[in-house]
């Protein structure tokens, strides 16, 4: 079959709708396939979404563990005094029963102001500032035992954190002690920046 021009009038009606169909189809199927890739790209970015939320609530869990195990810790250093301002008034009212108890022949000490404190090796402390009122002590002796157990008394009996960072030892004339100990070291106390 063959069309020739004067077959056009005829089916110029038709001819028209079917390229405005093929216009219509072709744009639908542009369309179509650009929703397609959008609807992909929203997938993959839903998913990518949910996947951080995921890690999300994973390390929340974590965190929720990690906090109940070290509660129990933290809330000891809080009762040791560790954290919060210096509590000066009670490390003086201590050594002064430590005194009494006489774990030593007789001791001496002063404390100095307290000063920001810088480890040896650095520490990444936080969200604390790490303070620290260095201490000496003089102490007459009968034998060493007594400054070891002056020391674990020390830790033991009295709040806060002594870091004890040196001691010399030398037989003492002219007295009732055997040994005099001469040591040096300090309270250390953590304090939150945000307060």
């Amino acid at each position: 079959m063959t069309f020739s021009q004067a077959d056009l009038p005829y089916i110029k009606w038709s001819l028209l709708t079917f390229v405005l169909t093929l216009a219509i189809g072709g744009s639908l199927v542009l369309y179509s396939q650009k929703y397609a890739s959008d609807a992909k790209k929203a997938m993959r970015a839903a998913q990518q979404q949910l996947t951080d939320a995921r890690n999300k609530l994973s390390a929340a869990h974590e965190d929720q563990q990690n906090m109940s195990t070290y509660m129990k810790e933290f809330s000891a250093i809080q009762r040791r005094e560790v954290i919060g301002e210096e509590q000066r008034l009670n490390l003086i009212e201590n050594l002064e029963a430590l005194r009494k108890r006489s774990r030593v022949l007789d001791f001496k000490y002063s404390i100095s102001p307290q000063q920001p404190y810088k480890p040896l090796i650095p520490l990444d402390s936080g969200h604390y500032d790490l303070k620290l009122s260095a201490m000496t002590l003089k102490m007459e002796l009968l034998h060493e035992g007594q400054l070891i157990n002056f020391f674990d008394s020390l830790h033991r009996d009295m709040n806060g954190w002594f870091i004890l960072e040196k001691c010399s030892l030398e037989r003492s004339t002219g007295s009732s002690a055997q040994l005099k100990a001469d040591c040096a070291g300090g309270w250390l106390t953590l304090k939150n920046r945000s307060s």
